[in-house]
């Protein structure tokens, strides 16, 4: 999987998750934190899902949590307006 549809895919996994817990939150109450959508998205991940391989380079959990702060601030959809 080359490197953008790699993004792409894990784009969509986060956007997912963070649907998921936002509406439960919203039915239930009950707060979540960016590490719950971290969470969400590693129990979903295939095994053998790339990581990054970059000395220094962020965690995938990084990534993701990134990702997540993006997809609840509206950041992430600011370019493809």
């Amino acid at each position: 999987m080359d490197l953008q549809a790699l993004a792409a895919d894990l784009i969509a996994r986060t956007e997912k998750a963070v649907e998921q817990i936002a509406g439960l939150s919203a039915h239930t109450g009950i707060t979540f934190k960016v590490a719950d959508v971290v969470d969400a998205v590693e129990r979903d991940l295939p095994a053998g899902y790339p990581e990054p391989t970059a000395e220094g380079a962020l965690t995938r959990r990084d990534v993701i949590a990134s990702m997540a702060e993006d997809v609840l601030s509206g950041a992430i959809y600011e370019d493809r307006a």
